[in-house]
């Protein structure tokens, strides 16, 4: 299964964007592009070289490849609505992103490991596949094989009452969660701008 392989510090010096904790204090020692040229003067970026940044930020904020990121640009160009918004909403329904959120994992790189190494069911069901897109209702729970695994339970630990975001709802004791609703746009948290990725695809 592809995946993204390289360094998130020197991916997230690359595009000014934290891609994780450690990435993030990382930046705060070396708030610069990685590289020996790191603190030189840059030149002026363009607006196509803006737009391409925005949408490097969003496949490894999420953890997509360029092919399956392209693919739900284009499912979300035939959903009402704005198209940006929709792209977001899409990535945020991906189990990976949906475990990440109920507080299992506490980065997106290591939802989709524990996810691929088959440690969740969604309505009992075990499933294994990342991108797989979380419904409405959907019940995301720990496999009973699974719930004495320390990188679980420390994640959790950072989750206070029922969830951290107003759309999941994590029940500890049971060690599941459900995803009751579908985002809006202005209520997630994302450090790219969605609509400079629509202008460079509509090019």
């Amino acid at each position: 299964m592809a995946r993204n392989t390289g360094s998130v510090v020197k991916q997230s010096r690359k595009l000014g964007v934290a891609l994780s904790t450690k990435a993030g204090k990382f930046m705060e020692r070396r708030p610069y592009g990685p590289g020996q040229h790191g603190k030189g003067r840059r030149q002026k970026v363009s607006e196509y070289g803006l737009q391409l940044k925005e949408k490097q930020k969003m496949k490894y904020i999420y953890g997509v490849l360029e092919r399956q990121f392209r693919n739900y640009f284009e499912k979300a160009t035939r959903m009402k609505g704005k198209t940006g918004d929709n792209l977001v909403k899409l990535l945020e329904q991906r189990l990976d992103n949906v475990v990440y959120r109920l507080g299992f994992a506490p980065t997106r790189r290591s939802a989709r490991q524990l996810v691929v190494h088959g440690h969740f069911k969604v309505n009992n069901a075990k499933v294994n596949i990342p991108s797989y897109q979380v419904r409405i209702g959907d019940v995301v729970s720990v496999r009973d094989k699974s719930k004495q695994l320390d990188l679980i339970h420390s994640s959790m630990k950072r989750v206070k009452d029922g969830s951290m975001y107003s759309w999941v709802s994590l029940d500890k004791a049971a060690m599941n969660g459900s995803f009751l609703r579908v985002p809006e746009r202005e209520e997630i948290p994302l450090l790219a701008n969605e609509q400079l990725v629509v202008e460079l695809y509509s090019k």
